[in-house]
């Protein structure tokens, strides 16, 4: 294989992962738009301890959602956009996405609503954001991005 066949599958491995990570993070915004914009009626058609977990959550466990959200999608466009600033802004979700999650299993009822099948979710997230700060890494030091 000539040295151009394998920087072009390289290149092509790189814009996949980079589309694929912006896919999933979009979908995250769209989890937490459905969350923060239920209406009364959506609320109050919820069990009562799922209507009251979300009625009770704080400010704060929110804006780590959100924070989480758009900084894994802004991070993503900083990787197709090959700016090494996606690094930082990964860590950056990973962290608020840690906050979110200890409050919604440790510090909450959380897994008493939900059950332990909820736990499935954000373990996938924390694995996908860990690989995203890895990827960038990678990224960095193949000179993929700069």
């Amino acid at each position: 294989m000539l040295m151009s066949d394998r920087c072009n599958m390289s290149s092509k491995k790189f814009y996949w992962i980079a589309s694929a990570a912006l896919f999933w993070n979009l979908f995250g915004i769209t989890v937490y738009v459905d969350q923060v914009t239920l209406s009364n009626e959506a609320l109050s058609a919820l069990p009562e301890a799922q209507r009251v977990f979300y009625e009770n959550t704080p400010a704060w466990a929110t804006a780590a959602f959100a924070m989480a959200v758009n900084a894994g999608a802004l991070g993503c466009l900083l990787l197709l956009l090959r700016k090494a600033w996606a690094l930082p802004v990964f860590v950056l979700s990973l962290a608020c996405v840690l906050i979110q999650v200890t409050y919604n299993t440790i510090l909450s009822n959380g897994l008493e609503v939900f059950g332990r099948v909820s736990l499935a979710a954000p373990v996938s997230i924390i694995i996908i954001g860990a690989y995203l700060i890895k990827f960038s890494i990678d990224a960095k030091n193949k000179g993929w991005i700069s």
